[in-house]
């Protein structure tokens, strides 16, 4: 919600855009420009993620004050250039500089507009942000981050595959995505076939390495009553549930050499052949296909067939890691924190100091996944307005890439528990169960005593106990 300060009327406009129940705070931050919603007295009522992005503030700090203490633009210095707005058909595009949040000018276009109410009257203004600095010999660049799907990023490798995305789509090549643990090759197999004619149709993901070699071959193929015990009905099978659509087979380096060979067949003719039937099956699907592994040096070692590695290799896309997306990091950062920091209803506006130097130098072996984990994490457990160096799990405050045995420290000055040092690939709910037991342990079993460890309420440690079945 904006601050106290904005004018009333101001607020009745974004309370107007709302009356109707349209979420335009979700519509405004997905769009890939910098975009502000101003009151009439032209203070900040609402700022998109783009353009806390390009600027490097955070909403919460901004809402309430002038538009001119945020972005600081040059062309303010001889007067604003909102009073020149009068007409409901009247827009104003300049050319100017904004200073980011390190103090930095940067190169901006603004396009200025009032908002009217049903008689004529100014309710307040919009104004678009675009990032327009020039580097020779390129194109404007935005510089609010491209997003594909669920992927962000704004490194060039990033940008080359969001730009592939839509041209891969379109065809019905069998695509290999490969990169590191964590990277996001799931999200771009699902951008792949979002962006593809067979969208309308089911996208279904099977991990290869998940289940034994008898139960892959029925899941992914199917089979007919009788064809082994047990199979009392029959069933269709991944495949023929995918026709039409998309079947994601993420690493596939663990498929079997046997299942491989089955692979390989469907892909020379497209039918399926169901465990028990001699019939076999035409389905329409597109293989995507995603390894961590090297594949070249599985061929090698015998591990993978080299036949079907050809046939899977038609159009690669190659995630990079994290560590050498540059300033990608960053932007992930302030993206997670925002997202966390609404989910949880919180107020963090940023980061010390010397947390930021600690994520800024630290290596995420485990990728997009770790900074994720790793910001839901110090998202949990920061009660103020920046995420600081305690909040961080203990492995990156001793200056570690992996985490080692967990330790459990405990600050005796003030009876405040610290969660113990986990593991990033760890989702919040386990983290949070095991911050509970922690806090169950120190208290001796008092669950009053273990809520005021957790800074919560009898009520709510009730609540996450049965959640986690620790009652």
């Amino acid at each position: 919600m904006p601050q106290a300060g904005a004018s009333t009327a101001g607020f009745s406009l974004w309370a107007d855009m709302l009356e109707k129940g349209l979420d335009l705070g979700k519509v405004v931050d997905s769009l890939p420009v910098g975009i502000m919603f101003l009151s009439r007295d032209k203070r900040v009522l609402y700022v998109n993620t783009a353009l806390e992005i390009l600027t490097g503030f955070n909403r919460r700090e901004v809402l309430g004050k002038k538009s001119i203490q945020f972005l600081r633009p040059d062309f303010c210095s001889e007067g604003c250039p909102l009073h020149d707005l009068q007409g409901k058909d009247d827009s104003i595009v300049l050319n100017g500089n904004i200073i980011d949040r390190n103090r930095k000018k940067v190169q901006t276009r603004h396009t200025l507009s009032a908002l009217f109410d049903g008689q004529g009257r100014i309710l307040g203004y919009m104004e678009t942000v675009e990032d327009v600095h020039l580097e020779p010999g390129q194109e404007i660049s935005r510089g609010m981050p491209e997003t594909v799907g669920g992927l962000l990023g704004n490194c060039q490798e990033m940008q080359k595959i969001f730009g592939m995305v839509p041209i891969v789509g379109q065809t019905d090549s069998s695509v290999l995505i490969t990169g590191e643990t964590g990277t996001g090759k799931d999200l771009l197999a699902e951008a792949v076939h979002e962006n593809s004619p067979r969208s309308k149709g089911a996208f279904i993901k099977v991990n290869c390495g998940a289940l034994p070699e008898n139960l892959l071959e029925s899941e992914l193929f199917g089979h007919r009553k009788g064809a082994f015990t047990g199979a009392v009905e029959d069933k269709p099978g991944w495949f023929k549930m995918a026709h039409n659509g998309t079947l994601f087979l993420t690493e596939i380096g663990d498929l079997p050499l046997a299942l491989q060979v089955k692979l390989l067949t469907f892909l020379d003719d497209m039918v399926i052949y169901p465990l028990g039937s001699t019939k076999g099956v035409q389905v329409n699907v597109r293989i995507i296909a995603a390894t961590h592994r090297n594949l070249e040096e599985m061929v090698k070692s015998g591990d993978f067939r080299q036949d079907l590695l050809f046939r899977l290799n038609v159009i690669r896309l190659h995630l990079p890691p994290l560590r050498n997306r540059g300033d990608d990091i960053r932007l992930l950062l302030h993206h997670f924190l925002n997202r966390f920091s609404r989910q949880m209803n919180k107020k963090i506006k940023g980061f010390s100091a010397e947390a930021l130097h600690l994520l800024g130098a630290y290596s995420y072996p485990g990728n997009v996944r770790e900074i994720r984990n790793i910001l839901e994490y110090a998202a949990a457990l920061c009660q103020g307005e920046r995420i600081r160096r305690e909040h961080l799990p203990e492995y990156m405050r001793c200056g570690r890439d992996h985490a080692s045995e967990p330790e459990q420290k405990q600050n005796t000055a003030d009876g405040v528990l610290e969660a113990k040092a986990v593991s990033p690939e760890k989702s919040w709910p386990e983290v949070e169960r095991e911050m509970i037991l922690n806090a169950l342990v120190k208290s001796g079993g008092k669950k009053s005593r273990a809520a005021e460890i957790l800074g919560w309420g009898r009520s709510t440690l009730w609540r996450k106990m049965n959640r986690y079945g620790l009652t």
